[in-house]
């Protein structure tokens, strides 16, 4: 496997993670730039059933799969998009100026699907735009925008990476899929950002950090209550411990987050129409708790050994949400609710192939919060993935998945299953 994954996933955080996979390198003046990224497209088949609940950014309703024609009960969909990973064309620099190590990235990610006649895709997403300072005696200083803190360990060691996972349905004609993402870990996102990371201490490095607050916004059934972030920042941070015995290699890793939200609120005034006459009702303010905040903490291992690799992850969070973050996240009277999940996998590499095989199972949990929550029950997102993934050349890999999405809130439920055949290019 492409040991630049790393980097094209997170974003060429500072360099291709070995010379002889560097990107396309140039030497200019004092600089030295490194030039990378993604390629990718997949032909996807996504088949739906069952009744699909209203969870707003959960696996069905805002089309994530595919999702159910009004009154029916099954459908299905055909679509050539790209995956979890969006096409990247990453700009990296860095240079010893003064004692310290200066160095940026800056990145741009467009879409490979578009769905509408005569009209390309206007999907495109700019994640990255971000300088460092630092010395390898006291560690770096990260200021812009990049991956966020908590629950990054959680997507960067999700196998689906390299291919499709859930959401090939609806999401065509956008920059991505969702993998695993709301089925096993909560997004970690492309945050605004100022964060120290420490030096490697003989394995173990931690990351601290204050990020850009985001708005809450709730689309779960029956509940619309919205807050904004931005009174103070968010704060996040994370601690690793890297380590190889013999043939083992591994690495344990805890993150968490911490974010203050106020003006919760569902009221909205009517809307008129251009005759002077309401079209949508005005809605009366239910919240009863107008300022919170969002607490969530994660803890992982992977674990590889003679061609095997295990991961296992868990999170855990009050106001998190579930798919995104803070979506989801607060009741219809402002309070918020709880967020639980998890996922394992295993994957074999075979000998002298390279191709890679892996199975994967995860859910994740939002919580009714009892009466008062018009929720109708708990939101419960599911996905068991198996996939193959062979290295054609050291750049290309050709990538097989199959996905099952089981989707259920209190007794509603509906299952997307996705097959998924492309490839992915890394340089």
């Amino acid at each position: 496997m492409n040991k630049k994954l790393g980097l094209a996933v997170a974003g060429a955080l500072v360099a291709f993670s070995s010379a002889a996979n560097a990107g396309i390198t140039i030497p200019a003046g004092d600089w030295t730039l490194d030039v990378g990224g993604v390629v990718n497209a997949y032909y996807t088949n996504t088949s739906v059933s069952g009744t699909a609940p209203s969870t707003g950014y959960g696996q069905f309703t805002a089309g994530q799969n595919g999702g159910l024609v009004t009154g029916a009960t099954k459908s299905n969909q055909n679509n050539i998009t790209t995956g979890l990973l969006p096409n990247y064309l990453s700009v990296s620099g860095k240079s010893r100026q003064n004692d310290l190590d200066i160095g940026f990235t800056i990145s741009i990610n467009p879409g490979a699907s578009t769905v509408a006649a005569g009209k390309q895709s206007s999907q495109q997403e700019n994640r990255q735009a971000f300088l460092t300072i630092g010395d390898a005696s006291w560690g770096s200083i990260k200021l812009g925008k990049d991956l966020g803190i908590f629950a990054s360990d959680a997507i960067l060691n999700d196998m689906t990476l390299l291919g499709v996972g859930a959401g090939a349905g609806g999401l065509a004609g956008n920059t991505t899929t969702l993998g695993r993402i709301g089925t096993g870990f909560v997004y970690a996102d492309w945050k605004s950002q100022v964060a120290y990371t420490s030096p490697n201490w003989n394995g173990f490095q931690f990351t601290a950090g204050v990020t850009q607050a985001f708005d809450a916004i709730d689309v779960l059934q029956g509940a619309t209550s919205t807050g904004r972030g931005g009174s103070e920042p968010a704060f996040e941070g994370k601690a690793s411990y890297s380590f190889s015995a013999d043939a083992l290699t591994g690495k344990v890793w805890v993150s968490g987050i911490s974010q203050k939200v106020q003006g919760l609120t569902n009221a909205s005034a009517a809307g008129i129409n251009t005759a002077g006459t309401a079209f949508v009702a005005a809605v009366a303010n239910t919240v009863t708790n107008a300022n919170d905040r969002v607490t969530a903490g994660d803890i992982g291992i992977n674990l590889n050994a003679s061609g095997f690799g295990l991961t296992g992850y868990y999170y855990a969070g009050s106001g998190i949400g579930q798919t995104v973050q803070l979506n989801g996240g607060f009741d219809n009277t402002g309070h918020a609710r709880d967020s639980s999940g998890g996922y394992v996998q295993g994957t074999y590499t075979i000998p002298g192939v390279g191709t890679k095989l892996g199975l994967s199972w995860g859910e994740s949990i939002t919580a009714k919060n009892g009466a008062s929550d018009t929720l109708a029950g708990d939101v419960k997102d599911s996905m068991w993935t198996a996939g193959v993934y062979h290295p054609l050349t050291k750049s290309v890999n050709l990538v097989a998945e199959y996905s099952n999405v089981e989707s259920k809130v209190g007794s509603t439920s509906g299952r997307a299953n996705t097959i998924s055949l492309g490839s992915i290019l890394f340089f």
